[in-house]
């Protein structure tokens, strides 16, 4: 597990210390603020290893360089086999542009396993990447980590040295289901868990091939309209889906044969980041996907606890953590750009806020979370700003409000609660009165009145 975390001089904070909690952590921030940047560093700190410094073919994931080298420094705690506790702190080398600390492996963590959110994994098995002691020095002779570009998912993980580590999820899911034997069975019961509903389940169809000229068997998926849809034709949000579901499967299935073969029991611990965990989905999704994910890692690795920490935008993905949120076990962390003095720039801060119920999904749009003025469109944002101005002028004329309350009605819905309050308003400034007693109530009604 990963406890805390330390930053300085190191990304868009001169300052960032983020105490993690044992279940699930949220993390909310807008465009650039470093939310991707913190799941980086927490897979750096739990592995040792930089993404993309172990797979030239991703986007993301590069070494991440200090403000200053003299002043950056990394250290976090990340507990480990037996609830042992190691606080590692790392400082950067520019001459050889690498966090160097104490020599030796990475403390064990447990499994990691990291979605990002262009579609690329990574995967940290401890049965199979952690370092073998030699003649008492620890040395590094395995596959430093998994870590897959979005086209290494489907169609396999090749090492230069190593040959073939991992088959991808189409050669995979075609050999599963041939066999029919529990990495199938278990293939399944993760797409059916992850489905956007119980009544719309993914559920695989029979291989097929989609070419003369492919001679591989493709994996179909059975639609609501009674048809089976290769997966290679599958939307983005159902890709999405079940290279989740796949990779989860793979990453247990792989730990669990290397722990029989070592002759030791299968983890204890599992961490899972996730980037930008709504990527693609129909909001339906998005507010079941997180519930969804804890209960297939739990269900896959039974006996181990489960970290997930969170990148999100989505306000349905907030919204969808209410129900399972325990502040002894989850916590919510929000990046924010804070206004300096005036001879300073503004700065980003990491703040841990108090998680609230909010119920509605628009009161998260408002919410410290994303921080929007309103849930409305900008246009119907301007409008209202204007409207409530010209309430507050003295010498605002019945005209500008009948003007102003046509274009209202071009960006607001008929059943807007702000008509209620614009038309109490307006009465109360003589522009127009309100309708008897028992008398329906409609925008338009407003539009009636003589103009002065």
């Amino acid at each position: 597990m990963l406890k805390e975390l330390h930053l300085r001089k190191v990304g868009p904070c001169d300052e960032l210390d983020l105490q993690l909690m044992p279940r699930l952590n949220l993390i909310t921030g807008d465009n650039g603020l470093g939310k991707s940047f913190l799941l980086d560093i927490a897979w750096w700190a739990m592995t040792r290893q930089w993404p993309r410094a172990l797979n030239k073919e991703l986007v993301s994931g590069y070494v991440a360089r200090p403000q200053s080298a003299k002043e950056g420094s990394i250290e976090f705690v990340v507990e480990g086999k037996a609830n042992k506790e190691v606080r590692y702190k790392s400082t950067f080398s520019a001459r050889d542009e690498s966090w160097t600390g104490k020599a030796g492996r990475p403390h064990n963590p447990g499994l990691v396993l990291y979605a990002m959110a262009d579609g690329g994994f990574a995967v940290w098995d401890p049965a199979r990447n952690y370092w073998k002691k030699v003649g008492g020095q620890d040395v590094q002779d395995r596959v430093p980590a998994y870590v897959f570009s979005p086209r290494d998912v489907w169609d396999g993980l090749q090492d230069p040295e190593r040959g073939q580590l991992c088959n991808g999820l189409l050669s995979d899911w075609a050999g599963w289901q041939k066999e029919g034997g529990a990495p199938f069975e278990q293939l399944c019961a993760v797409l059916a868990t992850l489905s956007e509903s119980n009544s719309e389940p993914l559920k695989p169809g029979p291989l097929t091939r989609i070419s003369l000229d492919d001679a591989r068997d493709i994996p179909t998926l059975e639609t609501p309209y009674g048809k089976a849809v290769p997966v290679l034709h599958a939307s983005s949000g159902v890709r999405r889906i079940i290279a989740l579901a796949y990779l989860l499967v793979w990453s247990w299935q792989e730990h669990v044969k290397a722990c029989a073969l070592i002759e030791e029991q299968t983890t204890q611990q599992v961490v899972f980041l996730i980037d930008e965990i709504e990527a693609h989905l129909h909001p339906r999704w998005q507010r079941a996907i997180v519930s969804a994910l804890l209960n297939v890692t739990q269900a896959l690795a039974r006996d181990a606890r489960v970290q997930l920490v969170v990148a999100t935008h989505s306000p349905l993905v907030m919204a969808s953590a209410e129900p399972r949120f325990d502040a002894q076990l989850d916590a919510w962390f929000d990046l924010d750009l804070v206004s300096g003095s005036p001879a300073r720039e503004p700065q980003v801060r990491l703040a841990q806020r108090p998680f609230e119920r909010l119920g509605d999904v628009s009161r998260w749009l408002v919410s410290e979370a994303f921080d929007l003025p309103s849930p409305r469109s900008r246009e119907a944002e301007v409008l209202i700003e204007q409207a409530e101005t010209l309430v507050d002028e003295e010498d605002a004329s019945a005209q500008e409000a009948q003007e102003l309350t046509q274009k209202l009605e071009g960006v607001l819905g008929g059943i807007d609660p702000f008509w209620s309050r614009w038309r109490f308003a307006g009465a109360q400034r003589g522009w127009w009165t309100l309708p008897e007693p028992g008398q329906p109530v409609s925008k338009p009604a407003a539009r009636k009145r003589t103009r002065t």
